[in-house]
């Protein structure tokens, strides 16, 4: 049984050429599967940018592994692939509205009121019984591990420093190989927070599955309600951009993502002013030590 969603007996020569061209010629050989993943793509390819994999794989009513074949037969190396080659293939209003901006102030207003947007529409769409169950959450947890890489590594990084500002145990290793060892180790009475734009990261997902394995709370930080990030975890504040220009990816989202960090941290010190407010006043006497 082929594991293609194209029929077997093709040429063997490697496609060329858009991502629309490659599916026109590859139509004729696709399975029912991979057709009705076609016809998605080629209906709306700006939208398949701000999908999912498992956005995708609902959507055309296949699987997950039903999406990846159909991207390896169009010679693509997988769903991200895919989705960088569309977002660079499809004009996105936001981003043509930088590029068409008059000279660096112009780009400049046009960056920064993309991001006060994005940040506006996080306070109407994350869900506030899931934010107050995270805040609850990392609150009573004995130690809290926090893991991203990429561009989420610096908020990981951020966010367990803060944790710790307000006598949280927390951590965020910047190795991969630590934080899913890490994770592993973890206790049932610890929590695991990810944080990923996509959810999708294969790092990060490891991590959190080990976590999750291990007994901890697991909690995920990301863009899209249906993910593998979202499926692995207790516990999911969704919050970001759609945006997926390979060369802007994430960047009104990695905003977003790190304000909803700070509620997190400055709900838990109301609630907690106790252990907060004395963590806080150490932090602040050490801090002031390195100043001028």
């Amino acid at each position: 049984m082929s594991t293609s969603t194209a029929a077997s007996g093709g040429s063997g020569e490697r496609l060329t050429g858009s991502v629309r061209e490659r599916i026109r010629g590859v139509t004729p050989s696709l399975s029912p599967t991979g057709r009705r993943i076609a016809e998605i793509v080629m209906r709306d390819p700006g939208r398949v940018v701000e999908l999912t994999v498992t956005d995708l794989a609902v959507e055309s009513g296949t699987s997950l592994a039903s999406v990846v074949r159909f991207c390896q037969d169009l010679d693509l190396r997988g769903f991200g692939d895919l989705k960088l080659r569309l977002a660079a293939e499809s004009a996105r209003p936001a981003d043509a509205e930088a590029e068409q901006a008059d000279g660096p102030r112009g780009i400049l207003a046009s960056v920064l009121r993309s991001s006060a947007d994005a940040l506006a529409a996080a306070a109407s769409t994350v869900d506030p019984d899931a934010f107050a169950a995270v805040v609850d959450v990392v609150a009573q947890a004995r130690h809290v591990l926090v893991v991203g890489v990429g561009t989420s590594a610096p908020l990981a990084q951020d966010c367990a420093y803060r944790f710790r500002s307000i006598g949280l145990l927390a951590e965020a290793p910047p190795d991969v190989h630590v934080q899913h060892v890490s994770a592993a180790l973890l206790r049932p009475e610890s929590a695991c927070l990810a944080i990923s734009h996509t959810g999708q990261t294969r790092e990060t997902l490891a991590s959190i599955t080990s976590a999750r394995d291990a007994g901890a709370a697991t909690i995920g930080i990301t863009s899209f309600h249906r993910s593998p990030l979202t499926e692995v975890c207790d516990h999911s504040v969704v919050a970001g951009s759609h945006e997926t220009r390979h060369h802007v990816e994430a960047r009104a989202s990695r905003l977003v993502h790190s304000a909803v960090l700070d509620a997190i941290h400055a709900a838990i010190a109301q609630n907690h002013p106790g252990l907060a407010d004395a963590a806080a006043r150490r932090a602040a006497h050490i801090v002031a030590e390195h100043r001028m």
